[in-house]
């Protein structure tokens, strides 16, 4: 019987997992961690009964593609549910913006830019199922939909800041620029349009639901649907070359590329050493879990019904931010994520304490204290939160890094968004999840479609890797 060992047990690893052993191959899943999950893992990190998730809050990208498609999760408990908003950006003076599920509801009350919205959203809306299923894969492939890419295209290619200049009020601006700053890049650099017009569509057409009970239901239920197939999990293990995993048939490396490079080592080619190892990371993540009485005060009413708030101010003060943080810099006013997870499902909050999750960006393996500034942000936009928290827990990049080696220096989303790295990663090459050495397969975040809960990476790693044993 074929045999697979999968090192990592994060949302690609499992993803990975399951395909292979669903396919019949007999497969032990190794985690370093004493808890499987990676990105999405929730703990009651500030008060008991309050739960909060530790990296991935929202899953737009997961609700429909080819991994969630083939393997019917919710068949293992994973229960989606909804916010009314989708996520909004509060400005100050109690005003804003929010993104809807649906296109015209957004359009019409952004006023005067409604009409550029829905020209932009709304045909990108009708075509994202198709478009999806091109860019939830490698760049280098022959579009079944290339009317459909090329649309998509022709927006993702533009800077952040000049896309958002179709708009000519503040409140959208500022809506677009809060979700393009997903990516972790400068506004002002090509193609930092992409993942903003992408998580922006995919509001639209999919919405941005959370997993029933914390996101850890999500890596419950791919792992309940391993055990289905007869496949394992080991965790406490830490796997540092391939000599320790006996002759498998397959690896999958559920890693970073230049830990993949330190456990393949010279059965993995110098060239290929070199490109994991010159593989670039971007910014870090500053972590506050909060538990707040009542729920965030925001003065910009349908922020309180959303399940995502960027907290940021103007589309000018975000894109200093995030330049700011790519450059080195800890902003004065960092652009902080805001997850309101119980907006959605109740179940997470005691009583009417809520957890809130938020993050900031800040340089790689910033060393400093994020939480004033941090508070002070969200303070701005939500006069009385202060006042309001209950309990408090805090993750710094390095902490982040030593709880998910995959997260150099805190980064989240498992390598840089440069426009190389969007179209190419982790190196440039036709095979992006073949290590070179022999039988072994990268499958984390740093390779295609990259980052996000959706099990993408590791479904098409997963594929790669059993071509190979028909070859």
């Amino acid at each position: 019987m074929t045999r697979a060992v999968v090192v990592g047990s994060g949302p690609n690893g499992l993803a990975a997992a399951v395909r292979l052993a669903a396919a019949g191959v007999d497969v032990t899943v190794l985690e370093a961690a004493d808890t499987a999950g990676g990105g999405t893992r929730s703990v009651e990190a500030t008060v008991p009964g309050v739960l909060h998730d530790e990296c991935s809050g929202f899953h737009p990208l997961a609700v429909s593609n080819a991994f969630t498609r083939e393997f019917p999760l919710h068949e293992h408990g994973l229960e989606w549910a909804w916010p009314d908003v989708q996520y909004a950006h509060p400005l100050d003076g109690g005003h804003g913006a929010a993104a809807w599920r649906s296109v015209t509801r957004t359009a019409d009350e952004l006023g005067r830019d409604g009409r550029a919205y829905r020209r932009m959203f709304g045909p990108l809306t009708k075509g994202f199922h198709e478009v999806a299923q091109e860019f939830l894969q490698p760049a280098l492939h022959l579009p079944r939909h290339p009317l459909a890419l090329a649309r998509f295209g022709a927006y993702s290619g533009l800077p952040a800041g000049l896309l958002g200049k179709r708009f000519a009020g503040e409140p959208a601006r500022a809506l677009f620029a809060g979700v393009a700053a997903h990516a972790f890049r400068p506004l002002d650099s090509v193609a930092s349009s992409a993942i903003g017009v992408a998580l922006g569509t995919a509001a639209h057409r999919y919405g941005w639901p959370v997993a029933v009970g914390g996101t850890r239901s999500i890596g419950d239920a791919m792992t309940s649907l391993l055990r289905k197939y007869g496949g394992r999990i080991e965790t406490g293990v830490r796997v540092r070359s391939l000599e320790e995993l006996g002759a498998p048939d397959i690896v999958l490396l559920d890693v970073a590329p230049a830990a993949a490079a330190d456990i393949c080592g010279d059965l993995m080619p110098r060239r290929v050493q070199r490109a994991y190892r010159a593989y670039r990371h971007g910014p870090g993540a500053f972590q506050v879990a909060f538990a707040v009485e009542g729920g965030v005060p925001w003065s910009y009413e349908p922020a309180r019904r959303a399940g995502t708030v960027h907290v940021g101010g103007t589309a000018a003060e975000v894109a200093a931010a995030e330049a700011d943080a790519c450059r080195g810099r800890m902003p004065d006013r960092p652009f902080v994520l805001l997850g309101q997870q119980s907006v959605a499902d109740p179940s997470r909050r005691r009583d009417d304490v809520h957890p809130v999750d938020t993050y900031a960006h800040v340089p790689a393996g910033y060393t400093g204290d994020a939480t004033e500034a941090i508070t002070r942000q969200i303070e701005r936009f939500a006069p009385g939160f202060r006042d309001r928290v209950v309990a408090s827990a805090v993750r710094s990049t390095r902490r982040i890094s030593l709880d998910n080696a995959n997260f150099v220096d805190g980064d989240i989303v498992t390598g840089a968004n440069t426009p190389r790295q969007l179209l190419f990663r982790p190196r440039v090459t036709l095979r992006p999840y073949d290590t070179g050495a022999p039988g072994a397969f990268l499958c984390s975040a740093a390779t295609p479609p990259g980052a996000g809960a959706h099990g993408m990476c590791g479904y098409l790693a997963a594929g790669a890797a059993l071509r190979s044993l028909r070859s």
